[in-house]
């Protein structure tokens, strides 16, 4: 007589859908012995390293994301809520959501990281990071609306605060902003405005340590600097931002103070673990970083929960390298396979290797045709390091029409210099403007409530 296995599936949650948590739920597979719930307050996985072009108008929102539950569809033992894990109980094994609750035998916790300001979140609401897709749209509504705001005023003074744009730190989302923004100023937009010379545009890049992408070799940072200011980016190496108060923003350099006046200030300058951090503290006593990141095991749990797992930005991986693993996307990618292989061997009675991070290499862009490569073996810039850098987006990007509409617009857009998606969306500053009437007075306006 046949006996039949009725052993019920190992349950796995994974708490957000990231590089980590994604790549995570995909590497289960259709794996009988596990049964796999994702749980994210979005309902689709997003491309961040391809923000930045939301934010400047090079691409829609929908080119860089994609739903969760259709990237996950053909796998039968795969659910998806949407929802927000608000608790953990490691004794119970149990995740607190919004709405209920949910058991697991193994947890993954892929929450990632937000913005950090150092002490002075007040300054957010005048400075936005660059972390969500209401971010990007946000982002691109400042930048767009000051270049139509600039067109309607008379006064210099204000026209100058219009078009100077502050980026706060020079890493690789700094660099591409700034890169991004003068492309526009001095490519895209030159023949958009009648009474504005959009060239005039200031894009200040703010950096504290003494050279833009810190993480990068000298001799690339020196490249990209010179492709930058070739750009006509104006580069502050050793400053720092002490103060952003409406239009006003302090910098400090060699000890002097000096304000300048930006109407659009972007902040990419740090980030922070996620709330979920303090949680895992809280609750399984995990030992946080000073940017609230859990320090995990070199199997990537908890030191004393080995069935929960900590991948992506919200992991402190110091068991590799002398520095911790670095909070980018292929790092979380990696971790995230990792950690499906090892509970699918654990079920199998398999030894399970520490996790190993294989680095692929580092890639910045500056602008069209200009980027930087370190690949580990080799270091180069230019056109051939731009190239690589867009196989390399198109590659990791999910699924294939997200791929193929991305190919084509950035085609159109080398051909063209264009950026179709330069939409000022949500609700304008109601910011009075001086403009010139036909008799030649300069009378007070306000800018209109919605511009579609």
């Amino acid at each position: 007589m046949t006996q039949t296995n009725t052993q019920a599936p190992h349950r796995v949650v994974i708490i957000g859908g990231g590089f980590g948590g994604l790549y995570a739920a995909k590497a289960f597979g259709n794996d009988p012995s596990v049964d796999v719930t994702l749980i994210d307050k979005r309902n689709f996985h997003l491309f961040q390293p391809l923000l930045y072009q939301v934010a400047t108008g090079s691409l829609s929102p929908g080119e860089i994301s994609s739903p969760l539950r259709m990237v996950l569809r053909h796998q039968k033992n795969t659910h998806v809520l949407l929802d927000e894990a608000r608790d953990i109980d490691p004794k119970t094994k149990t995740v607190t959501l919004l709405e209920g609750s949910i058991q697991y035998d193994s947890l993954i916790v892929a929450t990632g990281a937000s913005h950090f300001y150092f002490g002075n979140d007040h300054w957010q609401e005048d400075a936005p990071g660059l972390k969500t897709i209401e971010d990007a749209l946000d982002i691109r509504r400042r930048i767009f609306e000051a270049f139509e705001a600039a067109e309607k005023t008379s006064d210099p003074e204000q026209r100058k605060a219009w078009l100077t744009f502050a980026i706060v730190g020079a890493g690789p989302t700094g660099v591409e902003m700034a890169g991004a923004i003068a492309e526009l100023a001095h490519k895209t937009l030159v023949k958009d405005f009648k009474n504005i010379d959009t060239t005039e545009a200031q894009i200040l890049l703010i950096e504290g340590m003494d050279r833009v992408l810190p993480p990068y070799a000298p001799d690339l940072s020196a490249k990209a600097q010179a492709s930058l200011e070739g750009l006509g980016v104006a580069i502050q190496p050793n400053s720092f931002v002490t103060n952003i108060e409406g239009d006003d923003l302090t910098i400090r350099s060699n000890d002097t103070d000096t304000r300048v006046k930006a109407k659009t200030k972007i902040w990419s300058a740090g980030v922070r673990a996620s709330k979920m951090g303090r949680v895992l503290a809280d609750r399984a006593g995990a030992e946080l970083d000073r940017a609230g990141r859990a320090i995990v095991s070199p199997k990537l749990s908890l030191l004393d929960y080995p069935d929960i797992y900590v991948v992506g930005d919200l992991a402190h991986f110091a068991h590799q390298g002398t520095r911790p693993l670095p909070g980018v996307a292929p790092v979380a990618m990696q971790e995230g396979q990792y950690v499906a292989t090892a509970i699918r061997k654990q079920l199998a009675g398999k030894e399970v290797a520490d996790f190993t991070y294989v680095d692929f290499g580092s890639l910045a862009v500056i602008g069209q045709n200009k980027a930087v490569a370190d690949l580990g073996f080799i270091r180069f810039s230019g056109f051939l390091a731009w190239f690589v850098w867009i196989v390399a987006h198109i590659y990791y990007l999910i699924e294939f029409d997200n791929k193929l509409l991305v190919m084509v617009q950035w085609a159109w857009s080398y051909m063209t210099r264009g950026r179709g998606a330069r939409l000022i969306t949500g609700e304008a500053s109601l910011t009075p403007v001086k403009v010139k009437v036909p008799d030649g007075e300069a009378v007070p306006v306000l800018e209109e409530e919605t511009v579609a």
